[in-house]
């Protein structure tokens, strides 16, 4: 993966980016701290794919802030003019929020008018009788969309069969 710009995540973003040790993270005016970072995977070879990670490192709640929306789609879209690939994005599970994180996700996605520039597909698949969320993002532009659309779907359908 080709690292995103510093320069355009410090100066463009709500909250300033640094990248530090593999993460990209931002501090917010309520002095939470997140982290962001990209994941190869293969499954999708060979074209490039990587899971997005968003973690809150500070631990605590975090209050509704749009400048965190406006700084992890800045890091989104960094990401893609540097890495015109394919991004996939699992919604962390813990407090059995993830169909609430799922739909932040989106909205937060959705809401910034990225859907012109983006296909989306989330799927949710039950993973040890727990239910997971799991998102796919590729530019419109990328030349194999329909083929990489058709192997997430073959993917999916693959994980769903597999399980009792």
């Amino acid at each position: 993966m080709k690292e995103l710009d510093p320069q355009h995540l410090f100066y463009d973003s709500p909250y300033p980016v640094k990248l530090d040790d593999g993460e990209y993270i931002f501090r917010t005016d309520h002095d939470i701290v997140y982290a962001v970072s990209f994941k190869q995977e293969s499954f999708f070879d060979p074209i490039p794919a990587y899971w997005f990670d968003l973690m809150n490192r500070s631990g605590k709640a975090s209050p509704s802030d749009p400048k965190v929306r406006e700084t992890v789609i800045r890091i989104i879209v960094e990401f893609f003019r540097a890495n015109p690939d394919i991004m996939l994005y699992m919604c962390d599970s813990a407090n059995d929020q993830q169909a609430q994180r799922n739909r932040l996700f989106l909205r937060w996605f959705m809401g910034a008018e990225q859907s012109k520039l983006f296909y989306i597909k989330t799927e949710m698949v039950i993973d040890e009788g727990m239910e997971n969320f799991i998102a796919i993002i590729v530019p419109r532009s990328h030349p194999y969309l329909e083929d990489i659309i058709e192997r997430f779907d073959s993917e999916i359908a693959m994980f769903r069969a597999n399980k009792p």
